[in-house]
């Protein structure tokens, strides 16, 4: 390994430290993953040929070829990141239009509960079942519009909001759309929808039951009905439309979400672009209804619900945090560390699919699951029988681990950082009080799932 490579490691090593360590440093979690990015990338430019010719030996450039082939990955690497913050973008603006015109004002009749532990179970399955039809992105963005509804005590709402991370990353694992990862697995055909469906159902389900019996011990007493009624003046704000024009937003906005899956399916495109249509179609329908108002108001009106508005409420700084994150690790991936990482984890465990998988989900709570599973399929190929074969063991726990896992700290998926953005969740207090938890249900799920395989399901489906 050479010095660059142990310098670049420790940059990414130290930047975590300083994220983890945010609420005593008082630094903005962005502004470390910021520096990280840059950082990283300026040493991998101090020399980046040996780098170039180990991970893209078919590249045979030099000088200012080789400067301008890395320039053309780092635009690739943020491209690929891109994708993921436009769709955060275009999801967190849907769920707020249709949030601040009444549209989940319903759910607190629907999830209206007497204690604070049958609240927790009614969302625990809510974001378990919708984040395997939508994904743990959107899922989480909507649940926590629902919990700031219903749940008024800021410390009770982080245990809520902790579930939701759990829940939205386990009920994702367990369907060939609920996940990126997954996704990936799916499209390139090592893993097929009734397999995954069939076989990671039951141990992505006692992933999510077991964190919430034990986050249910933290919870005590009833909910009163201040709790469930602080939205109200909320309420009375937001009639600038009518009652059916309220309802069609609600139908466009959450039913434009759910389209986004099948959409990337018919069209092969991104699942950004979805979002992105489901968006551009609100926008507009909103702007004709806010053309009505004008008419019968006057042009001098102004609205501060319009969506021109409501996108200066986006939180930029998750929106920078993740763009951090995401090319750092994007460098840690072009100086091989995630190669080799992988390639000794088969080589430390002899080829022991259990543990060699469960190690990689505990490491894509650390670094994303993307670029982990992505190696991974590089590195295994697919074979015509055994662990390694199509819904073989390796795939199918490489599915629940690389979702599962990111549980364990919260800046470990997407569902968990836009929770921690929302919500205003520290490194710190996650790793202190579901950290445990979260690996618990994780190890839990691992075991469950050899015990099907072992004696229930000896092949696949």
């Amino acid at each position: 390994m050479s010095t660059l490579t142990i310098a670049i490691i420790v940059v990414f090593v130290l930047g975590y430290m300083l994220i983890a360590m945010e609420s005593l440093t008082k630094i903005n979690k962005a502004a470390i993953a910021l520096l990280m990015f840059v950082f990283c990338w300026t040493l991998y430019m101090f020399d980046p040929a040996p780098f170039v010719q180990l991970m893209h030996p078919g590249f045979q450039g030099t000088g200012d070829q080789v400067v301008s082939f890395v320039n053309s990955l780092i635009t690739e690497h943020l491209g690929d990141t891109a994708t993921t913050l436009f769709f955060l973008m275009g999801a967190m603006t849907i769920v707020e239009i249709v949030d601040q015109n009444g549209g989940f004002n319903w759910v607190k009749d629907v999830m209206q509960s007497k204690t604070k532990r049958s609240l927790l179970w009614k969302i625990a399955f809510m974001t378990f079942f919708l984040s395997a039809i939508l994904d743990n992105l959107t899922t989480s963005i909507v649940m926590v519009m629902i919990l700031r509804k219903l749940v008024q005590d800021k410390k009770d709402r982080l245990i809520y909001a902790s579930l939701v991370i759990i829940s939205a990353n386990s009920g994702g694992a367990f369907s060939p759309i609920g996940d990126v990862t997954t996704i990936m697995l799916w499209n390139a055909g090592m893993v097929t929808a009734a397999g995954v469906i069939s076989e990671i159902f039951i141990p992505s389900l006692i992933s999510m039951l077991i964190p919430a019996f034990l986050l249910q011990m933290s919870l005590k007493g009833k909910i009163q009905y201040d709790d469930l009624s602080n939205d109200l003046t909320g309420d009375r704000e937001i009639l600038e439309f009518t009652g059916i024009q309220r309802k069609l937003i609600f139908g466009i906005g959450v039913g434009g979400l759910c389209f986004v899956p099948l959409f990337h399916y018919l069209t092969d495109l991104p699942p950004f672009a979805g979002i992105l249509l489901v968006l551009g179609v609100l926008w507009t329908v909103t702007e004709l209804f806010y053309r009505g108002l004008h008419r019968k108001r006057g042009d001098d009106i102004q609205f501060s619900k319009r969506v021109s508005s409501l996108l200066s409420r986006i939180d930029m700084s998750t929106i920078l945090f993740f763009l951090g994150i995401l090319m750092a690790v994007a460098c840690l991936e072009e100086v091989g560390v995630l190669k080799e990482l992988g390639s000794g984890l088969n080589t430390a465990f002899n080829k022991n699919h259990y543990a060699v998988t469960g190690i990689i989900g505990v490491l894509s709570s650390i670094v994303d699951n993307v670029p982990l599973v992505a190696g991974s399929m590089g590195m295994y190929p697919v074979e015509a029988m055994g662990d390694m074969a199509v819904d073989g063991i390796f795939w199918q726990l490489l599915a629940y681990c690389a979702g599962v896992g990111g549980s364990m700290l919260i800046v470990g998926s997407a569902a968990g950082v836009v929770v921690m953005g929302l919500e205003k969740i520290t490194f710190g207090w996650y790793m202190k009080r579901i950290t445990w938890i979260a690996f618990v249900g994780y190890i839990a799920g691992i075991l469950s799932y050899w015990i099907i395989r072992t004696f229930i399901l000896v092949s696949p489906l």
